[in-house]
């Protein structure tokens, strides 16, 4: 018997239409004309911007006033070069400004075991806060509820909710958090805090849950006090670094998608690869449906934190496969499969470089360059997804 995975529509419930969602993360700031805002406004489901640009939010709206436009706030640090002549900036990538934090309450940055301030490695400006303090918990939401709201944003992106206590300054944990297990208390009481917050007031929440395949029940951990979760680095990590199934490989990715659809809550994936790179795109796609019932949206990046033009929209994004007709399930060695009422969804989680394995259809199916197949053969770290008449 076949093995299976995965989610059905509940009993007397329609499942939602199996069309691809996209997002965009507009976060350097840089210029957007308004042919790009009409465009992207009416076809992404999702976008982040930066606290300072109401005015594109406001247009976006204009043009689409069912998209929903997020603020980027980072959960975990204040930015230094944020603040200017000891005045913080008006609009901030962060919760709290520097100076105001230094000025009145100075035990509200992180601290290592030597006494020392922490700040992100790589990261310039970027001091580390104590998630943990009941103080900065509550002023932060404080303030970035009544930031979202006055301008308008549907939502706040988290970024920044952390699993290892040497995050971001590799080797050292806080004094106060000397361990994973005490690090991770502290961002739930975080998020607890926000989601109390965030309900009163109306605002959704999304946060970047990086790496939390490596901490088993890490993404449900944080999940449960989220709208929805981002995983950065999904099944994809550049065009030669494909994730294959293992324990905390492409299931447990996959599964996180699964997680959130069952509270019926957002996942975004961002999975990375070279602009062009079809085979790394179809895996990562083909990955995404054998989970989604309608809830996750996928936007790719070519370059780390390249967060400026939107996405490459992809002609699969406007496939209609209908609706999902059961789970996944397994067909071979790592090998999975979903049907959808018209069309199916294929991946091969071997690793790159073994052997094709051949998939024989039982009728004829359109593939994603429109020709007519009855079968297919994948090869390791490869996926298709397929259209049927219907």
């Amino acid at each position: 018997m076949a093995l299976l995975f995965g989610l059905t529509a509940p009993t007397g419930e329609a499942a939602p239409v199996a069309r691809t969602q996209s997002f965009w993360l507009h976060l350097n700031s840089t210029p957007v004309d308004d042919a790009t805002i009409a465009t992207e406004a009416k076809r992404r489901a999702h976008v982040v911007l930066n606290a300072w640009e109401g005015d594109l939010l406001r247009k976006l709206k204009a043009a689409n006033p069912k998209v929903r436009v997020y603020v980027y706030k980072d959960l975990s640090s204040t930015r230094s070069y944020a603040c200017k002549q000891g005045r913080d900036d008006a609009e901030l990538p962060t919760g709290l400004g520097y100076c105001a934090v230094r000025a009145s309450n100075p035990d509200w940055f992180l601290k290592g075991p030597d006494g020392e301030e922490l700040s992100y490695a790589g990261y310039e400006g970027h001091e580390q806060m104590d998630v943990g303090s009941p103080g900065y918990r509550k002023a932060w939401v404080s303030s970035v509820v009544t930031s979202a709201k006055s301008t308008g944003f549907d939502g706040v992106f988290l970024d920044n909710a952390l699993y290892t206590c040497d995050a971001h300054h590799p080797g050292v944990c806080p004094a106060k958090y000397p361990d994973n297990a005490s690090f991770q208390e502290a961002y739930k009481g975080m998020l607890a805090e926000i989601r109390t917050g965030f309900t009163a007031a109306g605002l959704l929440s999304v946060a970047n849950l990086t790496n939390a395949r490596l901490h088993a029940g890490g993404w449900e951990a944080y999940g449960a006090y989220l709208d929805g979760g981002f995983d950065e680095w999904w099944l994809t990590f550049s065009s030669d670094r494909l994730l294959e199934d293992y324990p905390e490989g492409w299931r447990r990715q996959v599964a996180e998608i699964a997680a959130n659809e069952t509270s019926g809550k957002m996942t975004w994936v961002q999975p990375h690869f070279d602009a062009g790179d079809t085979k790394a795109f179809r895996y990562a796609l083909a990955s995404l449906f054998m989970t989604t019932n309608g809830h996750a949206s996928i936007a790719e990046i070519a370059k780390t934190d390249g967060y400026a033009g939107p996405a490459p929209w992809h002609p699969e994004y406007d496939w209609n496969l209908g609706h999902p007709a059961g789970a996944y399930r397994a067909i071979a060695d790592k090998v999975y499969r979903r049907d959808f009422t018209c069309g199916m969804a294929l991946v091969n989680a071997n690793p790159t470089g073994s052997p094709e394995t051949a998939v024989s259809l039982n009728r004829t199916y359109q593939d994603h360059d429109g020709k007519s197949v009855t079968s297919v053969s994948l090869p390791g770290t490869t996926g298709v997804l397929l259209r049927a008449n219907c």
